[in-house]
């Protein structure tokens, strides 16, 4: 489909040529260009349209379910070359900033990544720290604060994993929610000044929040589900099909025997189905076609090309991120590098409390790159309705370059007790820049579930897509949730915030509020607190 062809707010297929990103500059030799079998498999028990953090992990529960399934994985590009390996490299629920439950929710998929990563031992580099989130609007902040106090009074479980920094005389600030069992000297540190913005009006702090290589994350994944087609008794399988974009869909109606969403449980070794009819899909590929009762779009902002109906629901955007070089170098080979300990969110400015959403994490030495992302209000439109990854766009990538130094202190030997008077600009070179496909959903929560027959949907159709930005710290339950939605039984039990399931009703109570680019153009934040 041209682009001439494309709805108003469809996207378009990924792009043959996307920017270099830092996280794909050591690709798994395993996956660049993998083709588990060379020709396209004429059919499958599943077909997972996307091989991001969605698709990966939707396989994997999927065969750890199901392990006789077989499985077919289809990505437009290399494996994991969308939003996933072009993220900022950081997981962070959102303790204070969503509703309690919905909290809750990121909290256990924190933990859930986390405990993989340990017990796989899986060498993405993650690193657990805390989350600094440094606002730099007074009225931003005080919304913030009062925000922070509430959840203090109805929900202290969940306050617990967050302290308030304010302002203080000689860098002894306020440090309400300050877990009682640090350290005399890690108290101190809680201070704008010992967390590098002396500037900001104030800060939260989280205590579970961890930077990571987030290819490195998915490459695992995949070549363990690779790895079990080698397995000696293993019936199912797991087959990989990069550089092959699907073009289309289509449904034919067949014999109810076969899976779709919400049926009944009729086989302990294939998805579920309903007692009186089922689909067969053909996923239409530039290689050819597939036949399957069950597909599932891992597809995010690029959901609306295979599903019109989805375009004013789940938006395409384009982020952007840069690797840059500490300003400093050690004086020595064997002094350490700037090590900045936390990762960061940037709010809010002064003139402007809504607009500024930039976000911070430092790669380990000894190459010490600080990834900064954000500047979106620089980009032309927002970067709203936009699906290319080609290109840059220049305003920002100067941004992120230029206003980073005077955002957190980034000096070698960092002196919490005596602050510089004012904010230091000071250009960074960057290694990398490059861009990626966010999906922003109309209601500012992602889309799981069955696809109904107004959007395109049918029985055996599911999506799983429209984080916002905010994937990380959502998409591993919510495609353990789909998965457990598609092989169904009597006692399925599915982890998922109500705010999350794909029903008509949700959809025509999203289509009352104002659209994706005029909400947005109110600023990155205005969303989470504007109507506070």
């Amino acid at each position: 489909m041209s682009e001439a062809q494309l709805l108003k707010g469809q996207s378009g297929l990924p792009v043959a040529n996307p920017t270099k990103s830092y996280w794909h500059k050591e690709p798994s030799t395993k996956l660049l260009g993998h083709r588990t079998t060379k020709e396209l498999p004429r059919s499958a028990d599943v077909v997972i349209v996307g091989s991001g953090i969605t698709g990966s992990f939707a396989a994997h529960y999927l065969k750890e379910k199901q392990p006789d399934l077989d499985v077919v994985m289809v990505e437009a590009r290399e494996a994991c070359w969308g939003a996933t390996g072009r993220n900022g490299g950081h997981c962070q629920p959102a303790i204070y900033a969503s509703l309690p439950h919905i909290a809750s929710f990121e909290l256990r998929n924190y933990f859930e990544l986390k405990d993989l990563v340990e017990k796989f031992s899986i060498p993405c580099d993650w690193r657990s720290t805390s989350g600094v989130h440094a606002f730099y609007s007074a009225e931003l902040f005080k919304i913030v604060h009062e925000g922070v106090n509430d959840l203090v009074d109805e929900y202290p479980d969940l306050a617990a994993n967050v302290a308030v920094v304010t302002k203080g005389k000689k860098g002894e600030g306020s440090l309400g929610g300050t877990p009682a069992y640090l350290l005399e000297g890690e108290r101190k540190e809680l201070t704008l000044d010992g967390l590098r913005i002396p500037h900001a009006e104030g800060a939260i702090v989280q205590w579970n929040a961890a930077s990571l290589w987030p290819y490195k994350l998915v490459a695992f994944v995949l070549e363990h589900l690779l790895s079990t087609n080698n397995e000696e008794g293993s019936k199912g399988s797991f087959n990989l099909q990069t550089n092959t974009p699907v073009t289309g869909l289509s449904r034919a109606e067949t014999s109810p025997n076969l899976s779709s969403p919400g049926g009944s449980h009729t086989s302990p070794s294939k998805p579920t189905s309903t007692p009186t009819s089922t689909s067969i899909w053909t996923v239409h590929t530039p290689r050819g076609t597939i036949a399957t009762s069950q597909v599932l779009l891992a597809t995010n902002g690029y959901t609306s090309h295979l599903l019109p109906q989805f375009s004013d629901l789940i938006v395409p955007t384009r982020g952007q991120v840069s690797s840059l070089e500490p300003p400093e170098e050690p004086s020595s080979p064997s002094s350490p590098p700037l090590d900045i300990k936390h990762t960061y969110y940037i709010q809010g400015e002064p003139s402007d409390p809504f607009s500024r959403d930039d976000y911070l994490i430092q790669r380990p030495p000894p190459t010490a790159e600080l990834v900064f992302g954000g500047g979106r209000q620089y980009a032309k439109g927002r970067g709203i309705g936009v699906w290319d990854d080609s290109r840059i766009d220049e305003p920002v990538a100067w941004y992120l370059r230029g206003e980073l130094s005077s955002a957190v202190d980034l000096s070698l030997h960092h002196h919490h007790q005596h602050p510089s008077p004012g904010p230091k600009k000071q250009d960074l070179e960057p290694t990398h820049e490059w861009t990626g496909i966010m999906g922003y959903s109309r209601d500012w929560h992602p889309w799981v579930g069955g696809v109904p027959e107004s959007l395109g949907g049918g029985d055996g159709l599911w999506v799983c897509a429209g984080y916002s930005g905010h994937g990380m710290p959502n998409a591993v339950l919510s495609a353990k949730a789909v998965v457990a939605m598609m092989c169904g039984g009597p006692d399925v039990k599915i982890d998922l915030p109500p705010e999350y399931e794909l029903t008509e009703q949700r959809v025509a109570a999203a289509r009352l509020l104002e659209e994706v680019a005029d909400i947005d153009a109110k600023g990155s934040l205005y969303a989470d607190w504007g109507a506070r």
